[in-house]
């Protein structure tokens, strides 16, 4: 979600400075502008002192523009504090059913998965990286494949065998999984 939000937000933010800065310019190179322009000269000001004071008397402008310049920086924060967020999981929590409970850490539990699945045949790589929450973690496995695996057979013996360990050894419910494959790249046979 948050990839969208930022593709939304600059894209807005680029329609704007290009709707504001097209005209002006323009206008600033030397290019003759139509009727309709707002700005019909080279000398031309962006706002008069008309315009940039016609507001002040009024007993609801600062209140407004005050909430305005409050509510774009704690948008400003939000969207800053989700972009340097963690996007790995750095454990998770274990019912170890006395209830304290355990954490167990999320890199030796990626190591793990990623191991168990290099020991698959077709697989030469493995790698593994946990993201959601410390209670309910989702796995995201690239397997480079080698050039004779199934990748039928490879997802069949990943999902019964490493995912399944993984999720049994954690005392997981479930652990849901997006597994991507990449076949090897290698050259061409020669024929003698």
């Amino acid at each position: 979600m948050l990839r969208t939000v930022n593709r939304v937000l600059l894209a807005l933010c680029g329609l704007v400075l290009i709707a504001l800065g097209g005209p002006v310019l323009a206008i600033g190179l030397g290019v003759k502008p139509p009727s309709w322009w707002i700005h019909d000269g080279k000398h031309d000001v962006l706002l008069s002192r008309a315009e940039r004071t016609k507001w002040r008397g009024e007993d609801w402008w600062w209140p407004v523009v005050i909430a305005a310049l409050a509510v774009l920086l704690l948008l400003a924060l939000w969207w800053l504090a989700a972009g340097l967020r963690r996007r790995r999981l750095a454990g998770l929590a274990l019912d170890t059913g006395d209830g304290d409970g355990a954490t167990l850490r999320g890199r030796a539990l990626q190591d793990a998965l990623a191991a168990g699945a290099e020991r698959t045949d077709g697989v030469d790589r493995a790698r593994v990286r946990f993201t959601g929450r410390r209670t309910s973690p989702r796995a995201r496995l690239r397997l480079d494949l080698d050039a004779q695996a199934s990748p039928v057979l490879v997802q069949h013996h990943t999902v019964t065998g490493a995912l399944r360990t993984a999720r049994e050894s954690a005392g997981l419910d479930s652990l849901p999984a997006e597994v991507r494959m990449f076949g090897a790249g290698h050259g061409a046979d020669r024929v003698q």
